[in-house]
């Protein structure tokens, strides 16, 4: 299917359809928050440059400023903070602005901005299964709040209210990479094992769904540094992706975190990262960092599997496709 391209930014803002999307929009925002803050969250306000931010993944790189003289980055995620403000508050979670650039031929997936954001949550003490609870009843309120809130803009962008019944049941179901990856090269889908699942993988396994679905174990290499290793399995990190039914894919990912200084400077080794750009986080590390688990839930990926609509540049107001030069 070719993706639609986005209209001059004008003609953009006035569409009908990016006011529904806004619409609905603001409602996820709103059931977000008060889902959290019902779970004893508290909102931060995220930091937006930063000596150093998560070094990604797929190809992404971060965007460099001048900070008075310092080569600082802005944040593709505020992970690193996450865990650093887990000291003065054990459950947080941020609305988060995020910039990667991304590869041009992303564009081409309609699930890739340069700028966008996530619901970033991270628990102190928490285990893996603590924030998939988390992320399943986030998902769950935000659904049932939208569909209660704003059902006739759902259904004029063409919405059907059973396309989410399983979802709104509560069942949510589980695979391993292990058993994702046999699930899609049994179909003939060239899957790499010591890899995440794909764009076109995830949208195979999505489509073949009536719910959301987690994918647990992820192998150690193909996610950052911050996700745990499992003590009993070596090599198996303790994480995981939410997906979407319905050809959407990914809306969330998490995990248990690294907490010990030794280890996360053992774990930057062994993923090519250099310590020393990491001084005040390991600082912190060395001093002790907090055990937990967190997760983070794309705002635009949330609104987009909501509406229906076919790219997220549908559901931003202000677009920047990867490789393209947008205002």
């Amino acid at each position: 299917m070719d993706l639609p391209t986005p209209p001059p930014l004008a003609a953009h803002l006035r569409s009908p359809q990016l006011r529904s999307a806004m619409l609905v929009q603001q409602e996820a925002l709103h059931a977000a928050r008060e889902f959290l803050r019902g779970e004893g969250f508290v909102e931060l306000l995220p930091p937006l440059v930063g000596p150093v931010t998560d070094p990604g993944g797929r190809g992404a790189k971060a965007l460099d400023v001048d900070y008075y003289g310092q080569p600082y980055k802005l944040m593709t995620s505020a992970i690193l903070y996450k865990q650093a403000s887990l000291q003065g508050f054990p459950r947080l979670f941020y609305i988060a602005p995020n910039v990667r650039v991304e590869p041009p031929e992303t564009a081409a997936t309609g699930r890739h901005l340069v700028e966008f954001h996530q619901i970033d949550v991270e628990l102190a003490g928490g285990s893996r299964a603590d924030v998939q609870e988390l992320a399943a009843g986030l998902l769950t309120s935000v659904v049932d709040h939208v569909w209660t809130a704003v059902p006739e803009v759902l259904r004029e962008l063409g919405r059907d209210e059973l396309d989410f019944a399983e979802l709104r049941s509560g069942k949510f179901d589980f695979c391993t990479h292990e058993e994702a990856v046999a699930r899609l090269v049994g179909q003939g889908h060239p899957q790499s094992p010591d890899a995440e699942i794909d764009w076109a993988g995830e949208k195979v396994l999505s489509l073949e769904a009536d719910r959301p679905f987690f994918i647990n174990d992820y192998p150690k290499g193909s996610r950052g540094f911050y996700d745990r290793e499992d003590p009993e399995r070596p090599g198996v990190l303790r994480n995981f992706d939410l997906i979407a039914h319905g050809g959407f894919g990914e809306l969330v990912s998490g995990s248990e975190r690294e907490s010990g200084y030794a280890t996360i400077v053992t774990r930057m080794r062994e993923s090519g990262e250099n310590p020393a750009k990491y001084a005040w986080y390991l600082e912190m590390a060395r001093e002790g960092i907090e055990p937990s688990a967190g997760f983070g839930m794309g705002l635009q990926r949330l609104v987009r599997f909501l509406t229906g609509l076919d790219a997220l540049w549908q559901v931003s107001a202000y677009p920047k496709l990867p490789g393209v030069i947008a205002p």
